[in-house]
């Protein structure tokens, strides 16, 4: 469903596919990061792993695209357990990111005009470092953004930036 510039979705978002996707952590939170190949090929892998009907939806709306690119999955470390809340998709053909609410088990997806904001990874890098903590606000995890360490951000994201560009210059050829 179309809301204006934002697509909303029932369902969350299909995840990381874990052979495919670097971790790097500071503090409280997690930045994966993957390159994508949406297709069939990564739908079938969503769907393996589904135990729950919605990411069995999310990986049967996936079906038909056929797209590529770095992800970048901001999550948060709850538990031992990394939930992400908001996603950057920059892809060859149709960038965008995705606030994911875990409360309403639903994703909000705005695209990206690379004409207007550049290269989709630039403008994706430059939203962590100056915009995270009112995204993840947005996303519903007040608290997480309330938690960062702004000195860990900074130190990570380096690395986050050259494991994102090694990714999209080999085509997630490790």
């Amino acid at each position: 469903m179309s809301d204006g510039h934002v697509t909303k979705y029932d369902v969350m978002p299909l995840p990381p596919v874990p052979e495919r996707t670097a971790w790097f952590e500071a503090g409280p939170l997690a930045i994966g990061v993957e390159y994508r190949l949406v297709g069939d090929a990564i739908a079938a892998a969503a769907e393996k792993q589904a135990a729950v009907g919605t990411a069995g939806s999310a990986a049967a709306a996936a079906r038909g695209l056929d797209d590529r690119g770095v992800s970048l999955h901001v999550c948060g470390i709850e538990g031992g357990e990394r939930l992400e809340y908001l996603r950057f998709d920059c892809f060859q053909e149709d960038p965008h990111y995705h606030y994911v609410s875990w409360r309403t088990r639903a994703n909000h997806m705005l695209h990206v005009d690379p004409v207007a904001e550049g290269d989709p990874l630039v403008w994706a890098l430059a939203r962590i470092r100056t915009r995270l903590p009112e995204m993840l606000a947005r996303a519903g995890a007040a608290e997480l953004a309330a938690r960062l360490d702004r000195q860990a951000l900074e130190a990570l994201l380096p690395k986050v930036a050259e494991a994102a560009f090694r990714a999209r210059a080999l085509g997630g050829e490790r």
